[in-house]
């Protein structure tokens, strides 16, 4: 064995030995080393990789503990012929066949590469002002309880109890604090039998609609809207009502009343983060029962209320079971945790559970474990009530910042979630805007990506989160944003396309499913910090 094969890092964060180790393990499966000649000596190969002999020792220890090798006496280390069993040899070519030639075009059934998709950039973090929806600041993340949950979850009862096949059953634990914690603090009173764990809300929204849509049935959602729910609603059918948006929310309208199936943002509406008021909440209860149609209600950032108590939930007020609520855990704790679940119907959830299991059994129950202790030993509620404070310090210095910096923007009526929808004047190209702030180490979102119909007259729509950027950017980044505005224009604005432009009054106001825009409202006393189908069937 040559020993260049070899080459320590010291930058690397792991250990020498965890280096030598995994060097000499992939050297075996990868064929580099022969089965029947010696490793070097312990001696030699530590003066060799200029380390001390121990280390090598340790590694050679680990390694024959795992099995890749074995020990002869007075001979030294050797392969393990065990190691390498079951592995299949290079297959013999019987043909020059190329993989390019096949027609992929004709053999996939499906394209959801071709679907307009939420990107976000990997590496948000470097900007100096990330105005992003769905990251979280990394100082809210509880680094010290969530060690010590993923300690304790990796106790030997707690392995015993989730390493076992669990078939298609979640963690009981989790359950548990789901059941007794959380659905309470929305007024949601559900048996354990009617609760999904699932891997984030949207594989509760893809379960939801691969059991209760199919072709010629209709969908219906707001718009502007979720766009990958609109993209997994398209998968099953073509006939999408697009329901439009004003400033109470969505507008129920009466030819829900033909629908299979209606998805609803009520909490924070996502794009625009209006409350669907509570007569709204009823009469989509009540045009439910007399239209026969289900709800999915997605209650992402419920608890972000900044002004008052967070209005009750749609399924809180469901007396029929028609609701199918949808919750996520991954929202406040970690987007990348991935973990959601979903309530509804015990038989609904039954062949929902049949379902994920041909998906993918269940989401890790090791991960349910971590997350139930969290919960169970209030480090969630504590999580919440801190993310509140800070949260909403961050909304007012925004919507100051916004008042001050950019006074031609108007946004609608909202006093919570993590983000502001920005209506700009109708000569304003956001993407534009987003390309120029982006030089300057500024990321917005552009809006026009929520609107399902007609997206050329929207493009003057773009969205600031505030849950990435630390309060002390939030002011400057404002600033810097507005100074970009003018270069972002089409045209110049004159004086009579500025008062067309102007918000809509009562008298002035259309039904036409764009969002009704409202100038910022005047600051509430908030509390002191401690439809169309796809074919454009539109109403």
């Amino acid at each position: 064995m040559s020993h260049p094969l070899f080459h320590l890092d010291s930058s690397r964060k792991e250990s020498l030995q965890f280096q030598i180790r995994e060097q000499i393990s992939q050297a075996i499966l990868e064929g580099h080393l022969p089965r029947d000649v010696a490793l070097p000596s312990s001696r030699k190969l530590a003066r060799e990789l200029n380390v001390a002999r121990n280390t090598v020792m340790l590694a050679y220890e680990q390694l024959l503990e795992d099995g890749f090798l074995i020990a002869r006496e007075r001979s030294g280390y050797f392969i393990n012929p065990e190691i390498l069993k079951g592995r299949a040899d290079t297959p013999v070519r019987l043909n020059d066949i190329e993989a390019d030639s096949l027609d992929w075009d004709e053999r996939l059934a499906f394209k959801p590469s071709e679907q307009r998709a939420i990107e976000k950039p990997g590496d948000w973090h470097q900007y100096d002002y990330p105005f992003l929806y769905g990251q979280l600041d990394p100082e809210f993340f509880p680094t010290q309880h969530w060690r010590e949950c993923s300690r304790d979850s990796m106790s030997v009862p707690s392995i015993r109890s989730w390493s076992v096949d669990h078939l298609n059953n979640d963690d009981p634990l989790l359950i548990e604090q789901i059941h007794q914690r959380l659905l309470p603090r929305r007024g949601v009173w559900a048996s354990p039998e009617e609760i999904l764990i699932t891997v984030g809300t949207q594989q509760a929204l893809w379960v939801s609609c691969m059991l209760l849509l199919k072709q010629g049935q209709r969908f219906a959602m707001e718009n502007p809207g979720y766009v990958d729910m609109y993209n997994i609603a398209s998968t099953f059918t073509d006939d999408i009502q697009l329901l439009p948006i004003d400033d109470k929310g969505m507008q129920p309208l009466e030819s829900l009343k033909d629908c299979r199936l209606v998805y609803v943002t009520p909490s924070h509406q996502s794009p625009t983060t209006i409350t669907l008021p509570l007569e709204r909440r009823r009469q989509l209860l009540d045009m439910a029962e007399t239209g026969n149609f289900l709800i999915i209600e997605d209650d992402y950032e419920s608890e972000s209320n900044y002004a008052d108590n967070p209005t009750p939930a749609l399924k809180s007020l469901d007396r029929h079971k028609r609701v199918i609520y949808v919750g996520s855990l991954s929202k406040t704790l970690a987007p990348g945790l991935r973990l959601g679940y979903m309530v509804a119907h015990p038989t609904l959830i039954r062949e929902a559970r049949a379902l994920r299991r041909l998906m993918l059994r269940h989401p890790p129950t090791n991960n349910q474990r971590a997350v139930g202790l969290f919960i169970a030993r209030g480090y969630h509620d504590s999580l919440i009530n801190q993310m509140h404070q800070v949260m909403q310090r961050r909304f007012l210095l925004m919507r100051d910042a916004i008042q001050r910096h950019l006074p031609m923007m108007s946004t609608p009526a909202t006093y919570g979630g993590s983000c502001f929808w920005m209506h700009g004047p109708k000569s304003l190209n956001a993407h534009r805007l987003a390309a120029l702030a982006r030089e300057q180490s500024i990321l917005i979102e552009v809006g026009d990506l929520h609107f399902f119909c007609d997206r050329d007259s929207h493009r003057h729509y773009f969205r600031l989160g505030f849950s990435a950027i630390p309060e002390s950017r939030i002011e400057a980044g404002i600033l810097k944003l507005a100074a970009l505005v003018p270069l972002a224009m089409e045209e110049a604005p004159s004086v009579a396309d500025a008062e067309t432009e102007a918000p809509e009054t009562d008298a002035t106001k259309t039904d036409a499913p764009e969002t009704q825009a409202q100038p910022l409202p005047p600051q509430p006393a908030l509390p002191t910090p401690h439809g169309a189908s796809r074919r454009q069937r539109a109403s």
